[in-house]
Protein backbone atom coordinates (compact mmCIF):
# COMPACT_ATOMS: atom_id res chain seq x y z
CA UNK A 1 0.00 0.00 0.00
CA UNK A 2 1.55 3.48 -0.58
CA UNK A 3 -1.20 5.75 -0.15
CA UNK A 4 0.24 6.17 3.37
CA UNK A 5 3.45 8.17 1.84
CA UNK A 6 1.10 10.79 0.36
CA UNK A 7 -1.57 11.31 2.95
CA UNK A 8 0.54 10.61 6.25
CA UNK A 9 0.54 14.55 6.75
CA UNK A 10 -2.93 15.46 5.93
CA UNK A 11 -4.59 12.71 8.23
CA UNK A 12 -5.96 14.68 11.17
CA UNK A 13 -5.50 12.68 14.54
CA UNK A 14 -8.86 11.67 14.41
CA UNK A 15 -12.36 12.23 14.40
CA UNK A 16 -12.59 10.98 18.13
CA UNK A 17 -12.19 12.52 21.49
CA UNK A 18 -10.60 10.38 24.33
CA UNK A 19 -12.92 10.77 27.18
CA UNK A 20 -12.59 10.41 30.84
CA UNK A 21 -13.95 6.54 31.65
CA UNK A 22 -12.65 3.60 33.45
CA UNK A 23 -9.65 2.45 31.34
CA UNK A 24 -11.48 -0.79 29.54
CA UNK A 25 -10.09 -4.45 30.41
CA UNK A 26 -9.24 -7.87 29.30
CA UNK A 27 -7.89 -10.87 30.27
CA UNK A 28 -6.66 -12.78 27.59
CA UNK A 29 -4.38 -15.77 27.59
CA UNK A 30 -1.75 -14.06 28.17
CA UNK A 31 -2.71 -11.88 31.10
CA UNK A 32 -5.33 -8.87 31.59
CA UNK A 33 -4.83 -6.00 29.36
CA UNK A 34 -6.15 -2.79 30.22
CA UNK A 35 -6.73 -0.16 26.76
CA UNK A 36 -8.40 3.00 26.76
CA UNK A 37 -11.67 4.86 25.51
CA UNK A 38 -12.59 7.35 23.13
CA UNK A 39 -15.69 9.10 21.75
CA UNK A 40 -17.41 9.59 18.44
CA UNK A 41 -19.09 12.29 17.57
CA UNK A 42 -22.35 10.20 17.68
CA UNK A 43 -21.60 9.72 21.30
CA UNK A 44 -20.51 6.02 21.06
CA UNK A 45 -17.53 4.99 23.12
CA UNK A 46 -14.97 2.71 20.98
CA UNK A 47 -12.88 0.80 23.37
CA UNK A 48 -8.57 0.45 22.24
CA UNK A 49 -6.64 -1.85 22.96
CA UNK A 50 -3.36 -1.14 21.25
CA UNK A 51 0.09 -3.04 20.67
CA UNK A 52 -0.77 -6.57 22.52
CA UNK A 53 1.87 -9.02 21.75
CA UNK A 54 0.29 -12.21 19.86
CA UNK A 55 3.78 -13.62 19.60
CA UNK A 56 6.89 -13.68 21.56
CA UNK A 57 9.64 -11.27 20.26
CA UNK A 58 10.66 -13.15 16.98
CA UNK A 59 13.71 -14.83 16.42
CA UNK A 60 15.30 -13.38 12.98
CA UNK A 61 14.65 -15.58 10.03
CA UNK A 62 12.28 -17.90 12.31
CA UNK A 63 8.54 -18.99 12.60
CA UNK A 64 5.98 -17.06 15.65
CA UNK A 65 6.56 -18.07 18.59
CA UNK A 66 3.77 -18.40 21.67
CA UNK A 67 4.58 -14.97 23.96
CA UNK A 68 5.62 -15.37 27.65
CA UNK A 69 2.76 -14.51 29.99
CA UNK A 70 3.13 -11.54 31.61
CA UNK A 71 2.59 -11.64 35.41
CA UNK A 72 1.15 -8.04 35.70
CA UNK A 73 -1.55 -6.00 33.13
CA UNK A 74 -0.32 -5.28 30.30
CA UNK A 75 -1.44 -1.92 29.34
CA UNK A 76 -2.37 -1.70 25.85
CA UNK A 77 -2.76 2.06 25.09
CA UNK A 78 -0.41 2.58 22.64
CA UNK A 79 0.65 1.47 19.60
CA UNK A 80 3.79 -0.99 18.96
CA UNK A 81 6.68 -0.52 17.14
CA UNK A 82 6.18 -1.10 13.48
CA UNK A 83 8.12 -4.33 11.81
CA UNK A 84 11.26 -3.25 10.01
CA UNK A 85 10.72 -1.17 7.05
CA UNK A 86 12.28 -1.38 3.36
CA UNK A 87 11.67 1.98 1.54
CA UNK A 88 13.18 1.81 -1.95
CA UNK A 89 10.06 0.48 -4.32
CA UNK A 90 11.80 -1.83 -6.51
CA UNK A 91 9.88 -2.15 -10.40
CA UNK A 92 7.42 0.56 -11.48
CA UNK A 93 7.13 1.88 -8.14
CA UNK A 94 10.73 2.75 -7.40
CA UNK A 95 9.96 6.24 -9.54
CA UNK A 96 7.79 7.15 -6.54
CA UNK A 97 10.68 6.91 -4.30
CA UNK A 98 12.71 9.10 -6.71
CA UNK A 99 9.53 11.63 -6.97
CA UNK A 100 8.93 12.37 -3.34
CA UNK A 101 12.10 10.82 -1.40
CA UNK A 102 12.36 8.33 1.51
CA UNK A 103 9.72 8.00 3.65
CA UNK A 104 10.00 8.25 7.42
CA UNK A 105 9.45 5.26 9.80
CA UNK A 106 5.61 4.55 10.92
CA UNK A 107 4.82 6.82 13.87
CA UNK A 108 6.10 4.54 16.36
CA UNK A 109 9.02 3.59 15.18
CA UNK A 110 10.48 -0.05 14.15
CA UNK A 111 11.75 -2.85 15.80
CA UNK A 112 12.25 -6.69 15.09
CA UNK A 113 10.55 -6.87 18.26
CA UNK A 114 6.88 -6.01 15.93
CA UNK A 115 4.05 -9.15 16.44
CA UNK A 116 1.20 -6.93 18.01
CA UNK A 117 -2.28 -6.41 17.65
CA UNK A 118 -4.46 -3.48 18.01
CA UNK A 119 -8.18 -4.26 18.90
CA UNK A 120 -11.03 -1.69 18.56
CA UNK A 121 -14.08 -2.84 20.53
CA UNK A 122 -17.73 -0.45 20.30
CA UNK A 123 -18.96 -0.01 24.08
CA UNK A 124 -22.28 -0.71 22.95
CA UNK A 125 -24.83 -3.71 24.21
CA UNK A 126 -24.40 -5.70 21.00
CA UNK A 127 -23.10 -9.18 22.27
CA UNK A 128 -20.70 -11.85 20.23
CA UNK A 129 -20.07 -9.05 17.93
CA UNK A 130 -18.76 -9.23 14.67
CA UNK A 131 -14.92 -9.00 14.18
CA UNK A 132 -12.98 -8.01 10.97
CA UNK A 133 -9.39 -8.37 10.93
CA UNK A 134 -7.18 -5.80 8.85
CA UNK A 135 -3.84 -7.14 7.27
CA UNK A 136 -2.09 -4.04 5.50
CA UNK A 137 -0.26 -3.20 2.28
CA UNK A 138 2.93 -2.74 1.11
CA UNK A 139 4.65 -4.88 -1.68
CA UNK A 140 5.76 -7.32 1.40
CA UNK A 141 8.38 -4.87 2.18
CA UNK A 142 6.50 -2.51 4.53
CA UNK A 143 3.97 -1.29 6.15
CA UNK A 144 2.47 -0.94 9.72
CA UNK A 145 -0.94 -1.57 11.73
CA UNK A 146 -0.03 2.01 13.86
CA UNK A 147 -0.43 4.37 10.43
CA UNK A 148 -3.04 6.85 10.40
CA UNK A 149 -5.54 5.47 7.82
CA UNK A 150 -5.93 2.31 9.49
CA UNK A 151 -7.38 3.49 12.23
CA UNK A 152 -10.33 2.02 13.62
CA UNK A 153 -12.35 3.86 15.98
CA UNK A 154 -14.55 5.22 13.25
CA UNK A 155 -15.38 2.39 11.37
CA UNK A 156 -16.03 0.15 14.84
CA UNK A 157 -18.13 2.68 16.53
CA UNK A 158 -20.08 3.66 13.49
CA UNK A 159 -20.96 -0.28 11.94
CA UNK A 160 -20.52 -1.85 15.86
CA UNK A 161 -17.90 -4.29 14.45
CA UNK A 162 -14.59 -4.72 16.07
CA UNK A 163 -11.91 -3.75 14.19
CA UNK A 164 -8.11 -5.72 14.72
CA UNK A 165 -5.10 -4.58 12.76
CA UNK A 166 -1.61 -7.16 13.14
CA UNK A 167 1.43 -6.17 11.94
CA UNK A 168 3.66 -8.64 9.98
CA UNK A 169 7.15 -9.22 8.78
CA UNK A 170 7.58 -8.23 5.70
CA UNK A 171 10.72 -7.57 3.19
CA UNK A 172 14.09 -9.94 3.95
CA UNK A 173 12.81 -10.36 7.52
CA UNK A 174 9.62 -11.60 6.84
CA UNK A 175 9.80 -13.55 3.22
CA UNK A 176 13.70 -13.79 3.21
CA UNK A 177 14.12 -17.40 0.94
CA UNK A 178 16.71 -18.58 2.71
CA UNK A 179 17.83 -21.80 0.92
CA UNK A 180 18.98 -23.11 4.30
CA UNK A 181 15.64 -22.60 5.49
CA UNK A 182 12.99 -25.63 5.20
CA UNK A 183 10.58 -24.33 2.19
CA UNK A 184 7.46 -23.84 4.92
CA UNK A 185 9.20 -21.82 6.70
CA UNK A 186 10.33 -19.06 4.41
CA UNK A 187 7.36 -17.16 3.88
CA UNK A 188 7.46 -15.86 7.69
CA UNK A 189 4.99 -12.81 6.84
CA UNK A 190 2.59 -15.23 5.86
CA UNK A 191 3.04 -17.19 8.87
CA UNK A 192 2.82 -14.50 11.07
CA UNK A 193 -0.57 -13.53 9.73
CA UNK A 194 -1.99 -17.10 10.23
CA UNK A 195 -0.45 -16.81 13.79
CA UNK A 196 -2.16 -13.34 14.47
CA UNK A 197 -5.63 -15.26 13.33
CA UNK A 198 -4.84 -17.74 15.75
CA UNK A 199 -4.49 -15.42 18.44
CA UNK A 200 -8.13 -13.74 17.67
CA UNK A 201 -9.78 -17.17 17.25
CA UNK A 202 -8.19 -17.79 20.60
CA UNK A 203 -8.71 -14.74 22.68
CA UNK A 204 -11.30 -11.97 20.68
CA UNK A 205 -14.24 -13.45 22.81
CA UNK A 206 -12.45 -11.62 26.05
CA UNK A 207 -13.27 -8.26 23.49
CA UNK A 208 -17.11 -9.41 23.32
CA UNK A 209 -16.17 -10.67 19.75
CA UNK A 210 -17.74 -13.85 18.42
CA UNK A 211 -14.54 -16.25 16.62
CA UNK A 212 -17.05 -17.60 14.29
CA UNK A 213 -17.91 -14.22 12.98
CA UNK A 214 -14.32 -13.01 11.77
CA UNK A 215 -13.53 -11.16 7.95
CA UNK A 216 -10.61 -10.84 7.26
CA UNK A 217 -9.97 -7.57 4.43
CA UNK A 218 -6.48 -6.06 3.07
CA UNK A 219 -5.75 -3.82 0.31
CA UNK A 220 -2.87 -3.96 -2.47
CA UNK A 221 -0.39 -7.06 -0.84
CA UNK A 222 -2.57 -7.15 2.07
CA UNK A 223 -5.33 -8.31 -0.10
CA UNK A 224 -3.04 -11.22 -1.86
CA UNK A 225 -2.54 -11.69 1.97
CA UNK A 226 -6.40 -12.24 1.82
CA UNK A 227 -6.11 -14.26 -1.24
CA UNK A 228 -3.71 -16.18 0.04
CA UNK A 229 -5.35 -17.33 3.07
CA UNK A 230 -8.15 -17.88 1.17
CA UNK A 231 -6.83 -20.29 -1.19
CA UNK A 232 -4.93 -22.17 1.15
CA UNK A 233 -7.49 -22.70 4.05
CA UNK A 234 -9.47 -25.88 2.24
CA UNK A 235 -10.95 -26.39 5.76
CA UNK A 236 -11.14 -24.74 8.95
CA UNK A 237 -10.30 -21.68 7.89
CA UNK A 238 -10.23 -18.81 10.54
CA UNK A 239 -12.37 -16.65 8.86
CA UNK A 240 -16.03 -16.99 7.08
CA UNK A 241 -15.36 -14.24 4.85
CA UNK A 242 -13.08 -12.06 2.98
CA UNK A 243 -12.40 -8.19 1.20
CA UNK A 244 -9.69 -7.97 -1.00
CA UNK A 245 -9.08 -4.01 -1.96
CA UNK A 246 -6.94 -3.86 -5.14
CA UNK A 247 -4.96 -7.01 -5.12
CA UNK A 248 -5.50 -10.71 -5.31
CA UNK A 249 -2.98 -13.70 -5.16
CA UNK A 250 -3.49 -15.71 -8.38
CA UNK A 251 -2.18 -13.79 -11.36
CA UNK A 252 1.80 -13.34 -11.42
CA UNK A 253 3.79 -13.84 -15.11
CA UNK A 254 7.04 -14.38 -13.64
CA UNK A 255 7.01 -16.68 -10.32
CA UNK A 256 10.07 -18.35 -9.15
CA UNK A 257 11.30 -19.87 -5.94
CA UNK A 258 14.80 -18.85 -7.07
CA UNK A 259 16.28 -17.09 -3.97
CA UNK A 260 18.04 -14.17 -5.71
CA UNK A 261 17.29 -11.67 -3.63
CA UNK A 262 18.89 -13.44 -0.29
CA UNK A 263 22.00 -14.81 -2.29
CA UNK A 264 22.43 -11.03 -3.25
CA UNK A 265 22.09 -9.50 -0.07
CA UNK A 266 24.69 -12.04 1.04
CA UNK A 267 27.38 -11.33 -1.10
CA UNK A 268 26.97 -7.84 -0.32
CA UNK A 269 27.23 -8.46 3.06
CA UNK A 270 30.40 -10.52 2.22
CA UNK A 271 28.40 -13.76 4.28
CA UNK A 272 28.98 -16.23 1.41
CA UNK A 273 32.85 -17.05 2.88
CA UNK A 274 31.04 -18.03 5.52
CA UNK A 275 29.34 -21.96 6.30
CA UNK A 276 26.05 -20.43 6.41
CA UNK A 277 24.84 -17.25 5.29
CA UNK A 278 21.74 -17.74 7.82
CA UNK A 279 23.78 -17.54 10.52
CA UNK A 280 26.14 -15.05 9.26
CA UNK A 281 22.83 -12.47 8.28
CA UNK A 282 21.50 -13.11 11.75
CA UNK A 283 24.75 -11.86 13.54
CA UNK A 284 24.04 -8.00 11.43
CA UNK A 285 22.35 -5.19 13.15
CA UNK A 286 18.99 -4.96 11.90
CA UNK A 287 19.81 -1.34 10.65
CA UNK A 288 22.97 -2.87 8.60
CA UNK A 289 20.29 -5.26 6.57
CA UNK A 290 17.68 -2.25 6.32
CA UNK A 291 20.18 -0.42 4.77
CA UNK A 292 21.44 -2.71 2.38
CA UNK A 293 18.34 -4.05 1.31
CA UNK A 294 17.52 -0.42 0.34
CA UNK A 295 20.54 0.93 -1.14
CA UNK A 296 20.20 -2.66 -3.05
CA UNK A 297 16.08 -1.78 -3.74
CA UNK A 298 15.92 -5.62 -3.58
CA UNK A 299 12.50 -7.27 -4.17
CA UNK A 300 11.14 -10.09 -1.35
CA UNK A 301 8.02 -12.24 -3.14
CA UNK A 302 6.81 -15.09 -1.15
CA UNK A 303 7.61 -18.35 -2.04
CA UNK A 304 4.99 -20.92 -3.37
CA UNK A 305 5.54 -23.42 -0.72
CA UNK A 306 1.69 -24.91 -1.68
CA UNK A 307 1.20 -24.37 2.13
CA UNK A 308 0.66 -20.70 2.85
CA UNK A 309 0.72 -20.16 -0.79
CA UNK A 310 -0.72 -21.97 -3.98
CA UNK A 311 1.61 -22.55 -7.29
CA UNK A 312 -1.30 -22.51 -8.90
CA UNK A 313 -3.65 -21.02 -6.38
CA UNK A 314 -6.17 -19.63 -9.69
CA UNK A 315 -6.28 -23.76 -10.71
CA UNK A 316 -7.46 -24.62 -6.90
CA UNK A 317 -9.83 -22.00 -7.01
CA UNK A 318 -11.56 -23.05 -9.82
CA UNK A 319 -11.94 -26.80 -8.55
CA UNK A 320 -13.27 -25.25 -5.30
CA UNK A 321 -10.01 -26.63 -3.09
CA UNK A 322 -9.87 -23.53 -1.32
CA UNK A 323 -11.99 -21.76 1.97
CA UNK A 324 -16.07 -22.11 0.98
CA UNK A 325 -16.08 -18.53 2.39
CA UNK A 326 -18.04 -15.46 0.07
CA UNK A 327 -15.95 -13.18 -1.33
CA UNK A 328 -15.70 -9.12 -1.67
CA UNK A 329 -13.41 -7.35 -3.92
CA UNK A 330 -12.81 -4.76 -6.35
CA UNK A 331 -10.29 -2.26 -7.72
CA UNK A 332 -9.84 1.60 -8.17
CA UNK A 333 -10.64 3.30 -11.48
CA UNK A 334 -6.79 4.57 -12.01
CA UNK A 335 -4.84 2.73 -9.49
CA UNK A 336 -1.28 2.99 -11.57
CA UNK A 337 -1.42 6.46 -11.60
CA UNK A 338 0.77 6.66 -8.52
CA UNK A 339 2.64 3.67 -9.16
CA UNK A 340 4.14 4.85 -12.69
CA UNK A 341 5.46 8.25 -11.38
CA UNK A 342 7.94 9.25 -14.21
CA UNK A 343 7.78 6.17 -16.74
CA UNK A 344 7.36 7.91 -20.07
CA UNK A 345 8.56 5.15 -22.27
CA UNK A 346 5.40 3.04 -22.64
CA UNK A 347 6.81 -0.18 -25.34
CA UNK A 348 10.09 -0.41 -22.65
CA UNK A 349 7.52 -0.68 -19.80
CA UNK A 350 4.84 -2.99 -21.27
CA UNK A 351 8.24 -5.08 -22.47
CA UNK A 352 9.07 -5.30 -18.51
CA UNK A 353 5.57 -6.68 -17.59
CA UNK A 354 4.32 -8.95 -20.76
CA UNK A 355 6.25 -11.76 -21.99
CA UNK A 356 7.71 -10.93 -26.37
CA UNK A 357 5.27 -12.39 -27.84
CA UNK A 358 2.44 -10.70 -26.54
CA UNK A 359 4.20 -6.97 -26.52
CA UNK A 360 2.62 -6.78 -30.20
CA UNK A 361 -0.82 -6.72 -29.32
CA UNK A 362 -0.67 -5.20 -26.02
CA UNK A 363 1.07 -1.89 -27.67
CA UNK A 364 -1.98 -2.09 -29.86
CA UNK A 365 -4.46 -1.83 -26.80
CA UNK A 366 -2.45 1.11 -25.15
CA UNK A 367 -0.58 2.92 -28.16
CA UNK A 368 2.91 4.13 -26.98
CA UNK A 369 1.42 8.05 -28.42
CA UNK A 370 -0.91 8.14 -25.98
CA UNK A 371 0.54 9.68 -22.59
CA UNK A 372 -2.07 7.72 -20.24
CA UNK A 373 -1.22 4.34 -22.25
CA UNK A 374 1.60 3.23 -19.16
CA UNK A 375 -0.96 3.81 -16.11
CA UNK A 376 -3.69 2.69 -17.88
CA UNK A 377 -1.75 -0.74 -18.86
CA UNK A 378 -0.87 -1.23 -15.51
CA UNK A 379 -3.93 -0.48 -14.07
CA UNK A 380 -5.64 -2.79 -16.13
CA UNK A 381 -2.47 -6.11 -16.14
CA UNK A 382 -2.07 -5.90 -12.37
CA UNK A 383 -5.36 -4.99 -10.87
CA UNK A 384 -8.63 -4.80 -12.34
CA UNK A 385 -8.18 -7.93 -14.56
CA UNK A 386 -6.68 -10.20 -12.63
CA UNK A 387 -9.71 -9.06 -10.06
CA UNK A 388 -12.16 -9.50 -12.75
CA UNK A 389 -10.99 -12.96 -13.89
CA UNK A 390 -10.71 -13.93 -9.83
CA UNK A 391 -14.55 -12.76 -9.19
CA UNK A 392 -15.61 -14.66 -12.25
CA UNK A 393 -14.40 -17.69 -11.59
CA UNK A 394 -15.18 -17.63 -7.86
CA UNK A 395 -18.57 -16.96 -8.69
CA UNK A 396 -18.78 -19.41 -11.84
CA UNK A 397 -17.69 -22.30 -9.75
CA UNK A 398 -20.82 -20.76 -6.85
CA UNK A 399 -18.49 -19.20 -4.18
CA UNK A 400 -20.93 -16.04 -3.38
CA UNK A 401 -18.95 -13.38 -4.85
CA UNK A 402 -19.45 -9.66 -4.97
CA UNK A 403 -17.17 -7.10 -6.82
CA UNK A 404 -17.08 -3.49 -6.65
CA UNK A 405 -15.28 -0.53 -8.88
CA UNK A 406 -14.03 2.58 -6.33
CA UNK A 407 -14.29 5.54 -8.68
CA UNK A 408 -14.62 8.89 -6.79
CA UNK A 409 -11.84 11.87 -6.52
CA UNK A 410 -11.76 14.15 -4.60
CA UNK A 411 -9.91 17.83 -4.06
CA UNK A 412 -8.52 16.85 -0.30
CA UNK A 413 -6.50 13.71 -1.22
CA UNK A 414 -5.08 14.09 -4.17
CA UNK A 415 -1.81 15.03 -3.02
CA UNK A 416 -0.06 15.16 -6.52
CA UNK A 417 -1.68 16.52 -9.41
CA UNK A 418 -3.32 14.34 -12.08
CA UNK A 419 -3.42 10.84 -9.75
CA UNK A 420 -7.32 10.59 -9.59
CA UNK A 421 -8.68 7.81 -8.49
CA UNK A 422 -5.30 6.08 -7.42
CA UNK A 423 -4.34 3.04 -5.88
CA UNK A 424 -5.23 3.34 -2.02
CA UNK A 425 -7.21 6.12 -2.15
CA UNK A 426 -10.25 4.22 -0.94
CA UNK A 427 -8.68 3.08 2.19
CA UNK A 428 -9.26 6.00 4.24
CA UNK A 429 -12.72 6.10 2.91
CA UNK A 430 -13.83 2.74 4.45
CA UNK A 431 -11.49 3.63 7.71
CA UNK A 432 -13.28 6.93 8.12
CA UNK A 433 -9.70 8.56 8.37
CA UNK A 434 -10.19 10.92 5.26
CA UNK A 435 -8.59 14.18 5.79
CA UNK A 436 -11.17 16.77 7.84
CA UNK A 437 -9.78 19.69 5.84
CA UNK A 438 -11.65 20.72 2.90
CA UNK A 439 -13.87 17.04 3.04
CA UNK A 440 -17.08 17.74 1.66
CA UNK A 441 -20.62 15.50 2.70
CA UNK A 442 -20.20 13.96 -0.37
CA UNK A 443 -16.77 12.26 1.23
CA UNK A 444 -18.33 12.21 4.44
CA UNK A 445 -21.67 10.13 2.50
CA UNK A 446 -19.62 7.98 0.49
CA UNK A 447 -17.22 6.97 4.26
CA UNK A 448 -20.83 5.99 5.81
CA UNK A 449 -22.09 4.29 2.57
CA UNK A 450 -18.53 2.16 2.10
CA UNK A 451 -18.40 1.26 5.82
CA UNK A 452 -21.92 0.11 5.75
CA UNK A 453 -21.43 -1.86 2.60
CA UNK A 454 -18.45 -3.62 3.88
CA UNK A 455 -19.41 -4.24 7.94
CA UNK A 456 -22.96 -5.59 5.77
CA UNK A 457 -20.65 -8.62 3.97
CA UNK A 458 -19.13 -9.15 7.56
CA UNK A 459 -22.15 -9.12 9.54
CA UNK A 460 -24.01 -11.58 7.13
CA UNK A 461 -21.27 -12.76 4.35
CA UNK A 462 -24.21 -14.79 2.35
CA UNK A 463 -26.34 -11.63 2.09
CA UNK A 464 -23.77 -9.25 0.88
CA UNK A 465 -22.49 -5.57 0.87
CA UNK A 466 -26.53 -4.36 -0.85
CA UNK A 467 -26.18 -5.12 -4.26
CA UNK A 468 -26.24 -7.82 -6.92
CA UNK A 469 -23.63 -10.77 -7.01
CA UNK A 470 -21.06 -11.59 -9.83
CA UNK A 471 -23.44 -13.78 -12.09
CA UNK A 472 -22.79 -17.30 -12.72
CA UNK A 473 -20.85 -17.02 -15.97
CA UNK A 474 -17.81 -18.56 -17.31
CA UNK A 475 -15.63 -14.82 -17.62
CA UNK A 476 -16.93 -11.48 -17.41
CA UNK A 477 -20.29 -10.62 -16.34
CA UNK A 478 -22.38 -7.78 -14.71
CA UNK A 479 -22.72 -7.07 -11.38
CA UNK A 480 -20.02 -4.53 -10.25
CA UNK A 481 -20.96 -2.22 -7.88
CA UNK A 482 -19.88 1.54 -8.83
CA UNK A 483 -19.25 4.28 -6.16
CA UNK A 484 -18.47 7.18 -7.60
CA UNK A 485 -18.71 11.23 -8.71
CA UNK A 486 -18.20 12.40 -5.32
CA UNK A 487 -22.02 12.16 -4.42
CA UNK A 488 -21.16 9.54 -1.88
CA UNK A 489 -23.99 7.22 -2.68
CA UNK A 490 -23.91 3.79 -4.32
CA UNK A 491 -24.81 5.16 -7.81
CA UNK A 492 -25.66 2.48 -10.39
CA UNK A 493 -25.06 -1.28 -11.10
CA UNK A 494 -23.27 -1.96 -14.36
CA UNK A 495 -22.41 -4.12 -16.89
CA UNK A 496 -18.80 -6.16 -16.01
CA UNK A 497 -18.42 -6.41 -19.39
CA UNK A 498 -18.51 -2.35 -19.79
CA UNK A 499 -15.57 -2.37 -17.35
CA UNK A 500 -13.41 -5.31 -18.58
CA UNK A 501 -12.67 -4.68 -22.34
CA UNK A 502 -9.37 -5.84 -22.11
CA UNK A 503 -9.15 -8.26 -19.59
CA UNK A 504 -9.90 -11.14 -22.26
CA UNK A 505 -6.34 -10.42 -23.44
CA UNK A 506 -4.57 -10.18 -20.31
CA UNK A 507 -6.01 -13.52 -19.26
CA UNK A 508 -4.92 -14.99 -22.35
CA UNK A 509 -1.39 -13.80 -21.39
CA UNK A 510 -1.55 -15.36 -17.95
CA UNK A 511 -2.63 -18.35 -19.05
CA UNK A 512 -0.29 -18.83 -22.20
CA UNK A 513 2.80 -18.60 -18.93
CA UNK A 514 1.16 -20.05 -16.35
CA UNK A 515 -0.65 -18.35 -12.91
CA UNK A 516 1.01 -18.00 -9.92
CA UNK A 517 0.58 -16.60 -5.93
CA UNK A 518 3.16 -13.75 -6.14
CA UNK A 519 0.54 -11.49 -6.75
CA UNK A 520 0.31 -7.91 -7.97
CA UNK A 521 0.47 -4.54 -6.01
CA UNK A 522 1.69 -2.63 -3.56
Amino acid sequence: MLSHLLLAALFSASNANPISLAAPTATIDSGVVIGTATSLANSVVVDKFLGIPFAASPTRFAPPATPTPWPSPFHATKFGPACIQQFNYPEASRNLSIYLGNTPPPPTGESEDCLNVNVWVPRTTTKAKTVMVWIYGGSKEHGANSLPEYDGTSFAGNQDVIIVSLNYRTNVFGFPNAPELPVGERNLGFLDQRFGLAWVQRNIAAFNGNPEKVTIFGESAGAGSVDALVTTFPTNPPFRAAIMQSGQASFNINPTNAPTSWLTLAAALNSTSHSSNLTCLRSFPAAVLKSTIERLALPWPSVNDNVTSLRYSEAARVSRSIASVPILLGTNGNEATVLTIGETNTTAFVETWVPLPAVQTVLAAYPPDNPNSIANFFTDYAFHCPAAIVANDSRAVGFPTWRYFFNATFANTQVLPGLKVYHGSEIEIVFGTYPQVNSTEGEARLSRSMQSAWAAFAKAPNGGPGWSQVPNVAVLGPGVGVYGDGTGDLRRIVQAGSLDGACGLFREIFEAVGVAVAGFGG
